[in-house]
């Protein structure tokens, strides 16, 4: 196996974090001001919202469904991008569970107040929407990103705090944008930290992330491994074996569910014929496209179309 470690050989990077990020269409939703007292208990679980927890005073305790359980301090930022349910809670964790949701729902303007009479903790709580929740991408994000407090995001994280107290003319526009930039810097740290294959493992590796800005940016190219190699500046078997070991799949099959992901925005946005979808895709016939969709999402192309335009 011959690898060329010189990093000449390498394509000038590519941002691919904000390619993927577009892809993916996240939509910032509404932040709040929550004020805690001890004992609390608070859950999260509204399906397909990408929760968003930043302590901006004391301390409390993030608990997932699956029973992970996660400290948190003064200036802890922790964004669940799966959106899968969890608490937020004081040590010991006792009593009832009240539906933060449910509780946002029924109180007007921005600040929240559950628990005891004292205030020992404030979060500022928000999330995020996926436009694109099949995209491949979403695969290789843990289920928490977790940035500590003293991570360079203090700045982000007092505006952001400012914006969601004060509010103001304008305010879920800057809370929208701030909430953007703290979600690359968080992609960022865990991108440089991360030690589980994904996608941001991959953004870490020269080789990697050449390959994948390339494929990225141009879908519908007659890629193949040794193509994507020679991108990369590495061997057909050296490129194959780190790709799978930093993203956690081969690169054909990433390839694949990135391609039928955009077929499907494609599908979905424009009144394109499925011909020239797929062409856009990589593909030279629509009937092998159809059966590759078909085979990927579970039905025809035009199908799910019009499933997708009759659900809005």
């Amino acid at each position: 196996m011959t690898v060329r470690e010189t990093t000449a050989s390498v394509q000038p990077p590519v941002d691919v974090l904000s390619t993927l990020l577009r892809e993916l269409r996240l939509e910032t939703a509404a932040y709040r001001w929550l004020e805690l007292g001890t004992p609390f208990r608070v859950g999260f679980d509204q399906a397909g919202v990408r929760g968003v927890h930043i302590v901006a005073r004391g301390r409390c305790t993030l608990v997932q469904a699956n029973g992970t359980v996660t400290a948190l301090d003064t200036g802890d930022l922790v964004i669940l991008p799966g959106g899968d349910a969890h608490e937020l809670c004081s040590t010991p964790r006792t009593g009832p569970v009240v539906s933060g949701i449910e509780v946002a729902a029924r109180t007007p303007g921005t600040r929240l107040r559950i628990g005891g009479s004292t205030v020992d903790t404030v979060v500022v709580c928000g999330a995020f929407l996926v436009g694109e929740s099949g995209h491949p991408a979403l695969r290789g994000l843990p289920d928490v990103l977790h940035v500590p407090g003293g991570s360079g995001l203090g700045p982000y994280i007092d505006a952001l705090s400012a914006e969601a107290f004060e509010g103001g003319p304008g305010s879920d526009l800057v809370m929208a944008r701030l909430s953007d930039a703290l979600l690359v810097r968080a992609l960022r740290y865990h991108a440089m930290t991360v030690d589980r294959p994904g996608w941001l493992a991959g953004l870490r590796d020269p080789y990697v992330s050449a390959a994948l800005g390339a494929l990225h940016a141009d879908l519908g190219r007659q890629w193949t491994v040794a193509g994507l190699a020679r991108t990369a500046g590495l061997s057909r078997a050296a490129f194959a074996a780190r790709f799978t070991e930093r993203v956690g799949e081969p690169v054909i099959r990433y390839l694949q569910a990135a391609r039928m992901q955009r077929a499907r925005t494609l599908l979905r946005a424009e009144r394109a014929t499925v011909a020239s979808v797929a062409a856009r895709v990589g593909y030279s016939s629509d009937v092998a496209f159809a059966a590759a969709f078909r085979r990927e999402v579970g039905c025809a192309p035009g199908e799910w179309r019009r499933r997708a335009l009759a659900a809005g």
